[in-house]
């Protein structure tokens, strides 16, 4: 933009360079050259028109060394005629009209901008100018000119509206949408019927997003509206799921080298959707170089600028840009439109090059006679200018769905409305100082834009207004290029946009409706990385967009139930994910259950109590026998029943944790074994006494009668059942889920309450086999054939063995082998007390019963 402002003062100051030496005085107006306006007609009040009537310009060669030359403007476009043709249409109808200023006529002046800021700013020049100093009033008093109806390119806008800034001249755009021109401190006087590039940009964003398109490339002008619209585009992208890929820019002065470079990117990135903010112009020679390249396969997104475009209808156009969808104006009615429209040709505008032009655009003639060339197209045959508009001059004929056209109908009448306003002010209710009203035969442009701020009116069943930016209501349709019946490209509506919804309701699409690029009927796939399934996370690339990332399965406990998932969601303690990582799962609940290893340890402990029941029986069977006398046959009866409710305490421990059984089997395991032990502490201090009171003068026998030896074993026993009770009272066993140790199953197990009780009751049975086993050690030599201290001493031996082997086994143990690990001990130390004690004993009764004598039980002392 800033080289165009460069040339256009080069090019002013060349002018004056030439005139300097018959240049009038500085405070007097002067024409530098002149710049016809294309159509004029009188009235009491004159409006403006630019339109790009030609997209093509020949810059001239600027030097200060003689006086440039005419700008030339090439590829005549019947699309911008006919919306030109429609601001006439509008003011003939209001001058007919008995409603709408009666009594009043307004003129106009229509000039070409040749869709280039420099050409639009001689325009609006030579606008307030007039075709020749003498016609010219701007030196003298009110602008003749009250409103400009223009431009169509944002960046020509930007530049008229500037220049018509100091004379307070109010501009209605039909088709700038660049949302800079919202701003009321750069562009006061400016105002547009077309909706802002803010709300263009917002439906494009959720357009890519409905359609799950997460990569797409940008194409924009080298102008105000594609670098506004761009940035628009990455503001309403940022908190997206969708990345820009690459965006390229269409110089304004278009080159071959240039779009082939383009084009080169286009081809190789990854991204099959292509989003274009640009105007028709400067897009023509661009896209006719993309078909010549042959390049297919790209899904075309299409700003208002050319989406509706009648130059790209033509049947060559389909098999490249064929399924283009973009946001086009909101589409009227203009009633009569087409009759006018057939009435301009060659033979009522003879001298008009312009309709010339138009003829030549459509049916490829000049009415230049045969032999003579035309300043227009001399290769072209003659015609006569009475040829008949048919339907396939629809770039200019297209007269089904007005949208430019009909925003430069609006825009005619908003200041036609206006102006009635204005000059219908009653005295005293004006909107001026002291509510005043305007002087209604001198009407400055200032006071029609005080009035055209706040016009209000309806036109073919639309609300017309403008808010306290000058913008219009933001309303889209939704347009898709299909093929047509004759081959050529129809722009057909699959949707809409409608910027008054509340958030998220603004977009309505017919997705069944529409035809993709490549006449395909599936949306086209436009990704960095393909989506990551449940059960995945998106990991970014380091050093690449958001949109470009690797798919990462969950980590055992996460899961990740929908698609593209960000991140990998922590399952609730008590579950955990399958084996998808789709779905949380309850844990499974482990516990030593009448599984396999617990029949089999239930069967051992029974088999054990059983067999402690048999050797019971037979002591009972034998019980006058001297070896079972010798023994001291209660205690050994006592022993027998303590291990039998041993083996079968060890039941306790199988099955489901409850409260009821987590309390009952630490306690009963340790009462019964200290039963156990205390009864065989009493028999090893009767062996050891017995032994001891064969000296003379040793009467410590007294002392341990079967009183006394009942009192030690329930004196030893009702130690551990204080213990007991006190652990009971204050920190019972309970059941407890372990979710620490296994992350993917809940241990479920007794935990013990109070550790301090549970190593009590540990520490308790143990000193009191520790003491046995010292006791019964320091006896192990005394006499007899059978020497009972020597087996008490072994079987404490291997019971302190099996309970200093269970501590280290019982902390590093896993879930239900924890607890198999301690029954396991209770039985080993069990058995080694049953078959260490007992086993002798019953081997002699049921097979030596010619040893179970006194005589050969004494036999040793005897000698």
């Amino acid at each position: 933009m800033a080289s165009l402002l460069i040339w256009s003062l080069f090019y002013h100051v060349c002018l004056l360079e030439l005139t300097s030496t018959t240049q009038t005085p500085a405070y007097s107006c002067s024409l530098l050259g002149p710049f016809e306006p294309n159509f004029l007609a009188d009235g009491d009040y004159i409006i403006g028109g630019i339109f790009p009537l030609h997209y093509v310009m020949d810059m001239p060669d600027l030097n200060c060394t003689y006086k440039p030359s005419p700008i030339q403007c090439h590829g005549f476009d019947p699309r911008a005629f006919r919306w030109s043709q429609s601001l006439r249409f509008a003011v003939e109808e209001i001058n007919q009209s008995q409603d709408l200023l009666p009594n009043h006529t307004l003129g106009y002046k229509i000039l070409d901008s040749c869709a280039y800021p420099l050409t639009g700013q001689r325009a609006v020049l030579a606008m307030l100018n007039g075709p020749s100093e003498t016609q010219s009033a701007m030196c003298s008093g009110p602008s003749p000119l009250l409103a400009v109806v223009g431009e169509s390119g944002s960046a020509q806008s930007i530049i008229v509206s500037r220049i018509l800034q100091p004379f307070h001249i109010p501009m209605i755009s039909y088709f700038s949408s660049c949302a800079c021109l919202s701003n009321r401190r750069e562009f006061p006087t400016f105002f547009r019927v077309i909706p802002s590039d803010a709300y263009q940009v917002k439906a494009i964003a959720q357009l890519l997003q409905h359609f799950g398109w997460t990569w797409v490339g940008v194409l924009n002008g080298d102008h105000a509206y594609g670098r506004f619209a761009l940035q628009g585009l990455r503001r309403e992208l940022a908190n997206t799921t969708v990345c820009i890929a690459y965006h390229v820019m269409i110089p304004l002065l278009y080159t071959r080298q240039r779009a082939l470079e383009i084009l080169d990117v286009m081809q190789h990135s990854t991204a099959k959707v292509v989003v274009a903010f640009s105007a028709e112009g400067e897009l023509t020679p661009f896209l006719k170089e993309y078909m010549e390249q042959n390049i297919t396969g790209i899904q075309w997104i299409a700003s208002e600028a050319w989406v509706t475009a009648s130059l790209f209808a033509g049947s060559e156009f389909y098999p490249y840009l064929g399924g283009t969808i973009g946001f086009a104006i909101r589409h009227g009615m203009v009633s009569g439109l087409r009759d006018y429209l057939l009435t301009v040709n060659p033979l009522r505008y003879s001298n008009n090059s312009l309709v010339q032009e138009l003829w030549a655009a459509l049916y490829g003639c000049s009415m230049q006679p045969p032999g003579s060339r035309s300043p227009v197209s001399p290769e072209l045959p003659s015609c006569t200018g009475s040829e008949p508009l048919l339907k396939q001059h629809s770039a200019y004929l297209n007269t089904s769905s007005f949208r430019v056209t009909y925003n430069v109908y609006k825009a005619v009448y908003a200041i036609a409305h206006s102006l009635h306003n204005l000059l219908s002010c009653e005295p005293g209710k004006g909107p001026f100082q002291n509510s005043s009203c305007a002087n209604t035969t001198s009407i400055y442009p200032w006071q029609l834009q005080q009035y055209l701020q706040d016009v209000s009116f309806s036109i073919s069943g639309e609300k017309v207004n403008f808010d306290e930016k000058g913008d219009a209501i933001p309303s889209y349709d939704l347009i898709n290029w299909q093929r047509g019946t004759a081959g050529n490209i129809e722009f057909v509506k699959v949707g809409m946009f409608d910027g008054s919804r509340d958030a998220g309701k603004e977009l309505f699409i017919q997705d069944e409706a529409i035809v993709w690029t490549g006449h395909q009927s599936e949306v086209l796939v436009s990704v960095c990385s393909d989506s990551c399934a449940p059960g995945n996370r998106k990991a970014v690339r380091p050093g690449e967009p958001l949109c470009c990332f690797d798919c990462v399965p969950c980590d055992s406990g996460k899961i990740s139930n929908q698609t593209d998932s960000i991140d990998c969601t922590p399952c609730p303690e008590d579950c955990w994910s399958n084996p998808a990582r789709t779905e949380c799962i309850l844990k499974a609940v482990e516990f030593l259950s009448h599984d396999a290893m617990g029949l089999a340890l239930t069967v051992i402990s029974i088999a054990g109590a059983c067999l402690t029941a048999a050797v019971l029986s037979v002591f009972t069977h034998h019980r006058n026998t001297p070896i079972v006398r010798v023994n001291n046959s209660e205690l050994s009866y006592f022993i027998l029943l303590s291990l039998v409710l041993c083996f079968l305490c060890a039941l306790l421990f199988i099955g489901e944790p409850t409260p009821w059984s987590c309390m009952l089997r630490h306690t009963a395991f340790s009462i019964t074994f200290s039963l156990c032990i205390s009864c065989i502490l009493g028999k090893t201090l009767v062996v050891l006494a017995a032994f001891t009171a064969a000296r003379p003068g040793n009467n410590i026998m007294k002392w341990l009668g079967p009183k006394q030896q009942r009192v030690i074993i329930f004196s030893c026993t009702l130690v551990q059942v204080v213990i007991c009770a006190v652990w009971l009272a204050a920190a019972p066993p309970f059941p407890f889920k372990n979710t620490q140790y296994s992350r993917s199953k809940i241990i479920l197990e007794c935990s013990v309450g109070s550790s301090l009780a549970f190593w009590c009751v540990l520490g308790y049975i143990g000193l009191l086999a520790c003491l046995c086993f010292v006791l019964a050690f320091l006896a192990r030599k005394l006499p007899g054939n059978f020497n009972e201290a020597k087996y008490i001493t072994f079987s404490m031996l291997i019971f302190c063995a099996v309970w200093l082997a269970f501590i280290p086994a019982y902390i590093s143990s896993p879930g239900k082998f924890t607890v198999a690990v301690e029954i396991f001990a209770i039985l080993a130390s069990s058995f080694g007390l049953l078959f260490c004690l007992f086993a002798p004993k019953v081997y002699i009764i049921l097979l030596k019963p010619e040893r179970n004598t006194k005589q050969h039980l004494m036999g040793r002392v005897m000698t």
